[in-house]
């Protein structure tokens, strides 16, 4: 049960320990032209024109984005002019958005304001068609 491993042996090869990613944070008097990908978290109080690919965003009520937005996490207080693709996206009271937004789950608080159509993610059909196939 507690036994020594002999010297010279080699422990057996397990996957690196992912690392922690640290949060971003662009504050409020920041303003970036160009793409952003992170794949931790982003908290955008300033501007952004670009297009973002990040891990989860999070914009405050200054924070403004011009451009596509992709991430597993959205949660909007500001304005977005663009396009929206996450599992979940929450507009919060205080969110204008000009958009399409694909998502998982979307929840819209009383007062925002969104522009655009909400497509909910599908599953491919080939995965659909898989099952009626190994049936036969």
């Amino acid at each position: 049960m507690f036994t020594k491993p002999t010297k010279g042996a080699e422990p057996a090869e397990a996957a690196p320990p992912r690392r922690p990613v640290a949060a971003s944070l662009i504050a409020e008097n920041a303003t970036i032209t160009g793409d952003l990908s992170s794949e931790g978290d982003v908290q955008l109080d300033g501007a952004i024109r670009g297009d973002l690919r990040v891990g989860r965003l999070t914009i405050g009520e200054n924070g403004q984005v011009e451009g596509a937005i992709e991430a597993e996490a959205v949660e909007i207080r500001g304005r977005v002019n663009g396009s929206i693709a996450a599992q979940s996206v929450r507009l919060h009271a205080t969110a204008y958005v000009v958009g399409d937004i694909t998502h998982a789950q979307l929840a819209v608080d009383a007062g925002a304001r969104f522009e655009g159509r909400s497509l909910r993610f599908e599953a491919p059909v080939a995965a659909l068609e898989a099952p009626a196939e190994a049936a036969e």
